[in-house]
């Protein structure tokens, strides 16, 4: 077989894959395809280019010194035909804007608001995907992305938008009904968990608070979890017990009154916070340059704590 000639574009797809997550079956899953499948194609690449592009060893496979050397050009190269099929595409979906977000992101602070930016912008159509997995820019068409994290994201345009802090709340009718004038009062209700993964190792849980707040004889593990922020902040508002809120998901209930912040609490900003990613190989097109000045402006607006550069998170991580 001629060198000279490109190997199936099959193939080559198949590889990057491989080669992304270093495994064969993890590959397969994300092409829909069976290991096995995955591995022939590879063999095939590797007959025609005449060199190993995996070490096998044992179940695992690692990339051999030749497959190291191509992989990141080839992964630029697929994100450059990815782009040029959008920009095809472009007639078609230049009304629309596709943002993906956390789920509790998405309920809580961004669906409330997006009635807003349609209003002002009814030609174009937001398409949010709610998902907890951060989103492979080279494999989808979304066109950004709200994370919730330290903002180190590799190979992305990545813009603060948003920080975070944690606050106790309760419904105003629990905050009636039995006192809860100070933290030792938290022995007689029920404490609600984030569990989730939007969280991060600033952000504390209900022993760290109450370890901070002098308060002994509350038994911290005691009360329900929920794998959600989102889901701990409607627990509150039904008024199942007292939890410890991420602001910025808990802001449209402090704001409609579903929610009281107790003890006047001061917040406490985390290390983490949102940030609005877009990948570097794509220039935004006109609609989502609106979208993303609608979001901006609404992030400023959001009564959420700036951490000023070098200060120091209250519930560091080397507290607990």
């Amino acid at each position: 077989m001629s060198r000279d000639r490109l190997p199936p574009l099959s193939a080559l797809r198949v590889f990057e894959a491989a080669a992304r997550h270093e495994s064969f079956k993890q590959a397969a899953e994300e092409l829909f395809v069976t290991p096995g499948a995955v591995s022939q194609q590879i063999r095939l690449l590797e007959e025609h280019v005449g060199v190993e592009l995996f070490v096998r060893d044992g179940r695992r496979v690692v990339l051999s010194d030749a497959g190291k050397a191509s992989a990141q050009i080839l992964r630029e190269a697929f994100e450059k035909m990815f782009e040029a099929t959008r920009l095809m595409k472009a007639g078609v979906t230049k009304g629309r804007v596709t943002v993906s977000a956390a789920p509790s992101f998405a309920a809580k602070w961004l669906m409330p608001r997006l009635h807003e930016f349609s209003d002002a912008n009814p030609d174009i159509d937001v398409w949010v995907s709610a998902d907890m997995a951060p989103v492979d820019f080279a494999v989808t068409d979304i066109d950004l992305a709200v994370r919730y994290g330290n903002g180190h994201y590799p190979n992305l345009h990545v813009e603060h938008l948003l920080a975070e802090a944690v606050v106790p709340v309760c419904s105003p009718l629990l905050f009636e009904a039995a006192p809860i004038r100070k933290p030792a009062d938290l022995e007689h209700h029920v404490l609600l968990h984030d569990v989730g993964f939007e969280t991060d190792p600033s952000c504390p849980d209900w022993a760290m608070w109450l370890k901070a707040h002098g308060v002994d004889g509350v038994d911290a593990t005691r009360g329900p979890r929920f794998n959600q922020s989102s889901m701990v902040i409607e627990a509150a508002v039904a008024g199942r017990g007292v939890a410890l809120a991420k602001r910025t998901i808990a802001e449209a209930d402090l704001a409609a009154g579903r929610l009281k912040v107790l003890f006047d609490e001061k917040d406490a900003p985390l290390q983490y916070g949102y940030y609005l990613v877009w990948p570097q190989t794509r220039e935004p097109g006109p609609g989502q340059v609106r979208f993303m000045d609608w979001l901006r402006a609404e992030a400023a607006q959001t009564d959420a704590p700036a951490r000023t550069d070098g200060e120091r998170p209250v519930f560091a991580a080397m507290d607990i």
